[in-house]
């Protein structure tokens, strides 16, 4: 499994905290690779830049996993979900990260630095990445037509006028 890292700033210390954790957690499992989009230094950074270069790369790599962590994790969620085929998810416990795995197929996992302590971290990491897609038909058919959400709005924008 390919796991990409990406925070800003006010995420750095916890996405330092979380690569290592993940780094041992695999360090001795084959297929398994944790790699680090940045920032490396807390200087102020712009979360959406960095969103944008994880979720390109979770793309790229539709068997891969995205963990973006920025202050709160509002800003990594709403910019991560402007890509089209991710779907990320800000969770701030076990539970969310489980049903966001089993129901939604997330691929990208966004926490806050600010809002979530480390210990509770691992806990929400080793759910997200362990947890296996539900492919009920009730839940591939949801994710069918989240996938279609952008391109419905695109096309009231572009007939009302608004592109």
């Amino acid at each position: 499994m390919q796991v990409y890292l990406g925070s800003d700033h006010a995420g750095f210390n916890l996405k330092k905290q979380v690569k290592d954790y993940l780094a041992e957690k695999f360090n001795s499992k084959e297929g398994y690779s944790v790699l680090d989009l940045g920032v490396f230094t807390n200087d102020a950074t712009d979360y959406p830049d960095i969103a944008r270069e994880v979720c390109e790369k979770v793309i790229e790599n539709n068997s891969a996993m995205g963990i973006l962590i920025c202050g709160s994790g509002v800003g990594m969620s709403i910019s991560a979900n402007r890509l089209k085929g991710i779907r990320a998810v800000l969770a701030n416990n076990d539970m969310t990260a489980q049903l966001s795995r089993a129901h939604n197929n997330a691929n990208v996992l966004c926490m806050g630095e600010r809002m979530t302590a480390f210990d509770v971290a691992k806990g929400i990491v080793d759910t997200f990445l362990e947890t296996k897609f539900d492919a009920e038909e009730r839940h591939v058919r949801r994710i069918g037509k989240i996938e279609t959400v952008g391109d419905k709005n695109a096309q009231v924008g572009h007939e009302e006028g608004r592109c």
